[in-house]
């Protein structure tokens, strides 16, 4: 099994408020994650594998050992005037692409990202480039949550190795 999640800090309990401005973010994250049921590993830049490991503690895991995989991405950080990289008009188009590459299992396109726009548009996809080599052998993934709240593209799925029932 594989999920994808954002490395996106406000999932980590350390910066907890008193009105949790990622809440459907949040739900979606744990309900994914609380599907595996053994070992764990976390694939992602640092900030990502530290709200990996933070979401696999949330949901009662510990053992990120090689098994099942978390990887952690997201899309582009440049989708509205408010978002953090503020609106850059190639934002839509490029998590569009990656939505589609996504939904389509398609490991070549996903290894294919264009760093450089991906750097320009503030899209962490390292993670996403690992994906790349580990979806063949899965089915198409299961889509817990595909938003861009505060102007960053956000996804969190899960692909099941074929045949397998969980």
């Amino acid at each position: 099994m594989i999920v994808l999640v954002p490395g996106v800090l406000a999932l980590l309990p350390s910066y907890a408020g008193l009105v949790d401005p990622v809440a459907p973010l949040r739900a979606a994250c744990l309900d994914a994650v609380s599907s595996f049921d053994g070992p764990v590993s976390v694939v992602g830049t640092p900030q990502g594998v530290r709200v990996g490991e933070s979401l696999l503690v949330a949901c009662g895991r510990s053992d990120t050992v090689r098994g099942d995989y978390l990887v952690v991405a997201n899309g582009s950080a440049c989708r509205t005037e408010k978002a953090p990289g503020h609106l850059d008009e190639r934002a839509a188009a490029f998590d569009a692409a990656i939505e589609r590459a996504l939904l389509a299992n398609d490991a070549d396109a996903l290894a294919a990202l264009d760093e450089t726009l991906a750097t320009e548009l503030w899209a962490d996809v390292a993670g996403l480039r690992e994906l790349a080599g580990l979806l063949p052998g899965h089915d198409r993934p299961t889509v817990h949550y595909a938003d861009d709240p505060f102007g960053v593209q956000y996804w969190v799925m899960s692909w099941q190795t074929e045949g397998e029932q969980r």
